[in-house]
C-alpha cells in the first residue's frame, strides 16, 4: 500500500502534504512518491501554513557559507578555504541527523555568504564564511586558508570553521580545524598542512565529505595540494538533473591551496564547489555550494572568495498538487498552467519524444564586480526574455554566468560572466555586466549594464550599458537584451547600471550613488509558493539585475544602495559607507551588480552575483 492510499479521506481524495511557501520550488517523484523541495540561495523565510495529512516533519540540507582562500606573504603561499559546514537529515544519507518536526509557522532561513579572499601581503582582509540557519540547525561558515607568516598575525593562521582552512605554505602552519562547534554527525573535516618546500604550496581547505590534502609527503592526505571533497546530498531532485549545487547536488568542497614560485603545485578545488588554487590568482567557489576559495601564491595575485552557502527543505506530497513532468532540467515546479524550470546553476535541459511547445525564457547574466578605493558600483547582467519553439528529443546546454569578482587592493574587479540557453532555433546569449572603476581603470565598464566610474578623479565616465533602455512592461526583449549605463563620479563614485535603469550619478557631497533599478519577472515566474528573485521598490518581490551602489566619499556618510533609491533591491550590493570596511556583495542567482568602497584601507569592493534562467511552458 502506498503512502496516499494510507491516508484515502472518507470522500476518496488522497491527504495533501504540508502546504508552506518559500525559496525556489522543485516538485518531483522517485518511485511513486512525490516530493517538493524548497530551495534558499538567499535568505528568506519558510512558511508552513497547513500541516496536511501526509507528516509532521521535514528533511533539511543546510550549508554554510565557504572560507576565503588565503594568499602569498613572505615568501609563502595561501591555504584554501575551508568549505562551509554541512548537515542533513535526508534519510538514508550518512551524514544524517534527527528527525525534524515541524508546526504551522514562519521559519527563518539565513543563507550564509562567503568569505573574502586574502588580498594583499599581509593577508589582513581574509575572512571565514558565514553561518547558515534554518530554525534551531546552525551549519558553521568554513575557515578560511591560512597566508601570510613574517610577521605572525592572528589573521594569518587557517582558521577553524565547518570545514577548515588549509595551512599557509610554510611549517609548522597547520590546516585549520573542522567540525567546529562539534556537532554529530559532524559538519566538516580538517584542512591540510603548508608545505615549506620549493615551491611553497598552501594546504587544501576541508571539505565536508574529506580533510584537505597537503604537499608535504609526512603530512595528512599528501600528495596534490587539493581542496577536501564535498558530499552529493539529493534532496533537491533526481541528482543530474537539477541544476542545484554543483549540478549534481554535490556540496560543500574545499578550496585548493596555492604554491609559489612556479612550476605550478598548486591544489584543485574539491568536488562541491571549491575553487582552484593558483600561482597567482585563486578562484571562488561556485555560488551556491558553500565551497571552498581556491588560494593565491605570488604576486600579483590573491584568495578566492568562499562561496555563498544553501538552505533546502523537502517533504512529500500528494500527486494532486504538482504537476506532470515532462522535460528534464532545473528545479520544476508548476503554476497557473505552465511547468517551469528555474536554473541556478548550469545544466542541461531535455524533451522526451512527445513534446512540442512555445517556451517563454528570462536570461539573466552575472553582475559586474564593484571597485575598489572610491570605485564603481558593477553593472547587472543582460536581461534577455522572449519565447522560443522547442520539439521534442531535444538536448541543449544552459549555461549560467557567474558573478564578477571584487574589486580589491592587489586585484582589479571583473565582468560579470556571460549566460545562455542553446536552444534548437538559435542560441540566446546575455553578456555579463560590467566592472566598477577602480584604481587602474578609472572609467565603469561596458557590460549588459555598464559599471559605475571611479570617484575622486576627472574626467571620468560610467560604463556604456550594451543592452536598450528597458520599454517599462515586460514583453521580447531586444537582440542585444535590457540594460543600462553606469552613473558618473564626482567625489564619490557612480552607481552601476540596472536592467531597469541607469546607475545614479555620484555626489561632492555625499551620499554614495545608488545603483540603477533591476526588474520585475514577467506574470508567469510568480509563483506565490515561490521567492525566486529578491525584494524590489514598494515592497514587491521577484525582482532582479540591479546595480550595484557607490560608496561615499568623504567618510562618514551614507553609501549609495544597491538596486534604486531606497535599497538595497534585486539582490545587489550596495556601497561602504567608511574607510576599511568591504562593501556589499551582490546576491547569488540576482545577476546584480557588486557595491564599490569607500576611501580608506583596504578598500574593498563587493562581488557581483551569480546569473539565472527560467524556462516555462503550457503544463
Amino acid at each position: 500500500m502506498s503512502i496516499q492510499q494510507m491516508f484515502l479521506g472518507l470522500g476518496g481524495g488522497a491527504a495533501s502534504g504540508i502546504v508552506a511557501t518559500g525559496g525556489i520550488i522543485s516538485d518531483y517523484e522517485v518511485s511513486g512518491t512525490y516530493y517538493r523541495a524548497h530551495v534558499f540561495t538567499g535568505s528568506g523565510n519558510f512558511n508552513i501554513s497547513d500541516l496536511g495529512g501526509i507528516g509532521t516533519t521535514v528533511e533539511y540540507l543546510v550549508v554554510a557559507g565557504g572560507g576565503g582562500g588565503g594568499h602569498l606573504g613572505g615568501g609563502n603561499a595561501g591555504g584554501g578555504g575551508g568549505a562551509g559546514g554541512l548537515r542533513t537529515n535526508l534519510s538514508g544519507h550518512p551524514l544524517a541527523g534527527a528527525a525534524f518536526p515541524v508546526s504551522a509557522q514562519p521559519y527563518t532561513v539565513t543563507v550564509g555568504a562567503g568569505g573574502h579572499g586574502s588580498d594583499n601581503g599581509n593577508g589582513e582582509a581574509v575572512t571565514s564564511g558565514v553561518d547558515s540557519v534554518f530554525g534551531p540547525i546552525t551549519s558553521t561558515g568554513g575557515g578560511h586558508g591560512g597566508g601570510h607568516h613574517t610577521p605572525p598575525k592572528p589573521a594569518s593562521f587557517a582558521k577553524t570553521g565547518g570545514s577548515g582552512g588549509g595551512g599557509g605554505g610554510a611549517t609548522p602552519y597547520a590546516g585549520g580545524a573542522g567540525n567546529t562547534p562539534s556537532t554529530s554527525p559532524p559538519q566538516g573535516n580538517p584542512g591540510g598542512p603548508g608545505y615549506n618546500g620549493n615551491p611553497y604550496v598552501g594546504g587544501g581547505g576541508g571539505g565536508a565529505g574529506g580533510a584537505g590534502f597537503s604537499r608535504n609527503p609526512s603530512a595528512p592526505n599528501p600528495g596534490s595540494a587539493n581542496g577536501g571533497v564535498g558530499v552529493q546530498v539529493a534532496i533537491a531532485g533526481p541528482p543530474t538533473s537539477t541544476g542545484i549545487g554543483d549540478g549534481t547536488q554535490n556540496f560543500a568542497g574545499g578550496g585548493g591551496g596555492g604554491s609559489y614560485p612556479s612550476p605550478d603545485g598548486s591544489g584543485t578545488g574539491g568536488v562541491g564547489g571549491g575553487g582552484n588554487g593558483s600561482t597567482s590568482f585563486g578562484t571562488a567557489g561556485k555560488a551556491s555550494t558553500g565551497g571552498g576559495g581556491g588560494a593565491g601564491g605570488g604576486p600579483p595575485g590573491r584568495g578566492g572568495t568562499g562561496a555563498s552557502g544553501i538552505v533546502v527543505v523537502r517533504y512529500q506530497i500528494d500527486s494532486s498538487q504538482t504537476g506532470t513532468q515532462t522535460a528534464t532540467g532545473g528545479a520544476i515546479s508548476y503554476y497557473g498552467g505552465k511547468t517551469i524550470h528555474t536554473f541556478t546553476t548550469s545544466g542541461t535541459f531535455a524533451t522526451p519524444g512527445s513534446f512540442s511547445k512555445t517556451c517563454e525564457y528570462v536570461i539573466i547574466a552575472g553582475g559586474g564586480g564593484g571597485g575598489e578605493d572610491l570605485g564603481g558600483g558593477g553593472g547587472a547582467g543582460t536581461w534577455r526574455e522572449g519565447t522560443s519553439a522547442v520539439g521534442n528529443s531535444a538536448s541543449f546546454t544552459v549555461s549560467l554566468g557567474a558573478g564578477g569578482r571584487a574589486g580589491a587592493e592587489d586585484g582589479v574587479p571583473t565582468a560579470g560572466g556571460n549566460s545562455s540557453v542553446a536552444f534548437p532555433a538559435g542560441t540566446i546569449s546575455a553578456p555579463g555586466g560590467g566592472k566598477g572603476g577602480e584604481p587602474a581603470s578609472y572609467n565603469g565598464g561596458e557590460g549588459g549594464s555598464g559599471g559605475g566610474g571611479r570617484g575622486n578623479r576627472s574626467p571620468v565616465t560610467g560604463g556604456n550599458g550594451t543592452g536598450d533602455p528597458f520599454p517599462g512592461t515586460p514583453g521580447t526583449s531586444p537582440a542585444n537584451g535590457w540594460g543600462h549605463p553606469g552613473g558618473g563620479v564626482s567625489s564619490s563614485g557612480g552607481g552601476g547600471g540596472g536592467a531597469g535603469g541607469v546607475g545614479g550619478d555620484g555626489t561632492s557631497t555625499g551620499p554614495g550613488a545608488h545603483g540603477g533599478v533591476g526588474i520585475q519577472l514577467p506574470s508567469t515566474f510568480r509563483d506565490p509558493k515561490s521567492s525566486v528573485g529578491y525584494p524590489g521598490p514598494g515592497g514587491g518581490g521577484y525582482w532582479l539585475a540591479g546595480g550595484g551602489g557607490s560608496g561615499v566619499y568623504p567618510a562618514p556618510g551614507n553609501p549609495g544602495p544597491g538596486g534604486g533609491p531606497g535599497g538595497p533591491y534585486a539582490g545587489a550590493g550596495s556601497g561602504s559607507a567608511v574607510d576599511n570596511t568591504t562593501a556589499g556583495y551582490a546576491l547569488a542567482n540576482s545577476g546584480s551588480g557588486g557595491g564599490a568602497a569607500a576611501d580608506g584601507s583596504p578598500r574593498n569592493g563587493g562581488g557581483g552575483g551569480s546569473g539565472i534562467i527560467l524556462i516555462a511552458y503550457p503544463t
